[in-house]
């Protein structure tokens, strides 16, 4: 049995932050994940990507961020159950649950953080006879290392952000990118868009529209697919990687069952107590939770893992006063006993 403060059901970059709010407060947390590394979506759908609104940092990496947050809370000595799906939960009789995994393993805390992100995920697979069979063999769903592509020849099939994004960012990789979609009109930014007009024009990529991959060929792996177009005759392409980017179905998964109160695929929270939900001591934060105004933002997630630790403390210590202190002033002390001591010339100008 796995005991903690505080369970964290997911290990994307609002779990991790909680680690680290939690540890200012002295509070342990034990984190677990599906996925058999932290960082959620950040670094198992595009640890490559560039995320723009994180406050402090221009452009930072989703791969490079995730590891500045698991450094950031690993003075806490934070504990990890990766590889497994919470599966079930029981309350004790003291108001404690436990929390059991697929796999069977343990976990015993006065308080769960629900931060799963938007679940579970599964690709949008398009409809194509035997595309199972070239799965792993260039048939992928997600770029996770666009250096997988170097100098081979790529075709993409979408019309969104991911699908404009990767057909961008593989110019420079792969041999040769074409792009297909089934309408002219493209559903990402407009300056995705326009920068996908320019490389076309220069030849850098292969746009065909409208019209839809409807066959794939290849012994083994792939070596082509047909292109059937709205107007005229179907025709082959050879590639060496074929990926169909539609985007991924969210499921929140045996967390559905647990007696929350669930609202379009989200958890329903009170905003009001620090993002608790129907059932007194399990909170939801992040973008798997939903409340009125909500917005789904790395940085929101990291505002809802503050507060949500505070009313953490107060359930774990009920009399005990909380009186909060800037970091810039008090330093901030980890477990392991190290310390990290504020700037001195802060602390005066501050006193």
């Amino acid at each position: 049995m796995i005991k903690t403060d505080i369970l964290i059901i997911g290990a994307g970059p609002t779990g991790l932050f909680t680690v680290f709010e939690a540890g200012l407060l002295k509070l342990k947390c034990h984190l677990i994940d599906a996925l058999p590394q932290p960082g959620g979506q950040c670094s198992e759908i595009y640890p490559k990507k560039p995320i723009y609104d994180i406050p402090g940092f221009p452009e930072i990496l989703a791969g490079d961020l995730t590891r500045n947050l698991l450094e950031q809370g690993k003075q806490f000595e934070p504990g990890f159950t990766l590889g497994e799906r919470a599966e079930t939960i029981e309350k004790q009789d003291d108001g404690s649950f436990i929390v059991t995994t697929n796999k069977g393993t343990q976990h015993h805390a006065p308080i769960v953080a629900i931060a799963g992100g938007l679940g579970s995920f599964e690709p949008r697979k398009p409809a194509i006879e035997g595309i199972a069979d070239y799965e792993d063999n260039g048939v992928e769903y997600i770029i996770k290392d666009p250096e997988f592509y170097r100098d081979k020849k790529v075709v993409i099939s979408g019309g969104g952000d991911s699908a404009l994004d990767w057909s961008i960012f593989l110019t420079d990789v792969a041999s040769e990118v074409t792009l297909i979609h089934r309408r002219n009109e493209f559903r990402g930014a407009l300056d995705s868009v326009e920068k996908v007009g320019e490389l076309t024009k220069l030849g850098k990529i292969n746009l065909i529209t409208p019209a839809e991959v409807t066959g794939l060929h290849g012994d083994g792996s792939i070596e082509a697919v047909t292109v059937t177009p709205k107007e005229g005759d179907a025709f082959q392409i050879e590639t060496d990687h074929f990926i169909p980017l539609f985007g991924l179905s969210p499921k929140l998964g045996p967390i559905a069952n647990w007696g929350l109160e669930i609202e379009k695929n989200a958890i329903k929270v009170d905003n009001s107590l620090n993002y608790q939900t129907n059932i007194p001591g399990i909170f939801a934060i992040g973008d798997v939770n939903t409340y009125p105004e909500k917005l789904k933002l790395i940085l929101c997630g990291f505002h809802e893992a503050t507060l949500m630790c505070q009313a953490a403390y107060r359930i774990i210590n009920p009399g005990k006063r909380l009186v909060l202190k800037y970091t810039t002033v008090s330093g901030i002390d980890g477990f392991d006993g190290s310390r990290k001591e504020a700037p001195k010339a802060v602390v005066q100008a501050i006193n």
